[in-house]
Parts: C-alpha cells; structure tokens; sequence
C-alpha cells in the first residue's frame, strides 16, 4: 500500500517532467522566408448589457484569404481563445440560437506574428418578435 507522500512525490515528479519537457523546447526556427507564424484572437460572449456570459458557444475565425477556419467553444465566463496559425486578416463568427441577433461584434482584425488580439466580443439579444 502506497502512502500518501509517496502519491504526491510521484504525482509531483510527473508534474516536473511534463513540464519540463515543454519548457525546454527553445525558439521554433526555420530557414523558410514564407513562413509565418499566426497569433491568439480572444474575447467574450455576453448577452446585451455585458453582465450575462454564454457558455459553450462556438466562436469561428475564418482567415479571409484563404478561408480557413479555426473555432473554439466559450468556457464558464463566456470567454473564448483562439490560436491561429498564420497571419492575416480574420473574420470572427458566434453560434447564434434561435431567435438570437448579434446586438455588438467585433470588426475583422489583423493579426501578426505572435499577436494577442483581445477584446475581439460579442454581444448577443433575443429578436424582439415583430421587429
């Protein structure tokens, strides 16, 4: 029967390895001129007035020349993270559910290598019925 010291030194040391070994990667390098690395698009999915978070909606960046596409999910505050691979200009996208307008969004945003665009947000309403 193991001991709980035993559990959390070996707990521990896996932890230190782990890191470790994502820690001493180095720089990434490469002879290639057109190469160029991406950036992180971030933000936040609220309903109207900002004090509500929408959770599990996926967010889209479409890179507008090339028409990739990359997408993640709000977590527990709304909030959403993006990682792109290339540079360039991107279009931001929300799920909407039924019944739902984007009542504020971001614009298209550029992104650079090794950019972090945040405050990319939305804000979403119900369509008031008639309107």
């Amino acid at each position: 029967m193991k001991t709980l010291a035993a559990v959390a030194g070996a707990a521990l040391a896996l932890g230190w390895l782990a890191f470790a070994a994502t820690a001493c990667r180095g720089p990434v390098i490469t002879t290639d001129p057109g190469l160029k690395a991406g950036g992180t698009i971030a933000g936040f999915v609220r309903a109207t007035g900002g004090s509500v978070p929408l959770v599990t909606r996926r967010v889209t960046a479409i890179h507008t020349s090339t028409g990739d596409r990359f997408e993640t999910t709000t977590g527990v505050n709304g909030g959403y993270t993006i990682k792109v691979p290339h540079e360039g200009r991107y279009r931001i996208e929300v799920e909407l559910r039924d019944g739902e307008v984007i009542a504020k969004g971001p614009e298209e945003t550029d992104i650079n290598n090794g950019d972090l665009d945040p405050g990319r947000d939305f804000e979403i309403t119900v369509k008031k019925v008639g309107v």
